[in-house]
């Protein structure tokens, strides 16, 4: 797994990536990687750090982990390659963005657009076995992670943070900075989508809270 993003989260993560749990990460990636089919690909795995450097996140929106089908994950919570069928939960997400701000469902579920403009799509645990959802929870991903909310939650420009689900939710108390902004709602999966997700209108806030702090909105539509 390649860590140099030459971007600014080089800088923000190279004391982090120094610790004896990441390399601890390494260590099991490397085996996990011989022993059976993980997601993303490796070149893949710090992707949403390439996509949207340290300065630039405007946007914070954090899943759990890799979608862990064939040819899905790319390194972007929620997204998938081009050309693959659109899971549930993004199915969702884009039937909350048409409600909120008319943008009809896009046909793609690759978001690297979103993250070109600011969007960190973060999975809170980076790879995941095939067929296995959780199964590499518990190496060690969620202390990187969350060393990297904290980092945001310094920043001296405003974030909006979108949590969506319980899993994302209890990332709350590592926000504690008043200037960026906090969005919670159920999880957009078929199980929970109907309790509220829809209405959430997480897009228009975040976007109202980019104007009034003087930042570009993000343009949602990916076609």
């Amino acid at each position: 797994m390649a860590t140099h993003l030459n971007n600014s989260w080089d800088e923000k993560l190279k004391a982090e990536i120094e610790k004896p749990y990441f390399n601890e990460i390494r260590t099991t990636l490397l085996s996990e990687y011989k022993k059976h089919k993980i997601f993303p690909p490796k070149d893949k795995i710090l992707a949403a750090f390439e996509y949207t450097p340290f300065e630039d996140v405007k946007v914070v929106i954090i899943g759990q982990d890799p979608y862990h089908g064939e040819g899905q994950a790319n390194g972007l919570s929620f997204s998938v390659n081009p050309g693959v069928d659109l899971p549930p939960s993004l199915q969702n997400i884009y039937k909350a963005l048409d409600y909120d701000l008319h943008i009809p469902p896009a046909k793609t579920g690759d978001l690297t657009k979103w993250a070109k403009q600011g969007v960190l799509l973060l999975n809170a645990t980076l790879t995941v076995r095939e067929g296995e959802a959780q199964s590499h929870g518990k190496i060690g991903w969620d202390k990187f992670t969350d060393a990297v909310i904290k980092m945001l939650n310094e920043s001296d420009h405003p974030i909006a943070f979108m949590l969506w689900g319980n899993y994302a939710r209890k990332k709350k108390e590592l926000i504690t900075n008043k200037k960026h902004l906090i969005l919670e709602s159920v999880h957009p999966s078929p199980l929970s989508f109907s309790r509220g997700f829809l209405e959430c209108r997480h897009f228009s806030k975040a976007n109202d809270f980019l104007i009034k702090n003087n930042l570009t909105p993000i343009n949602w539509r990916l076609e």
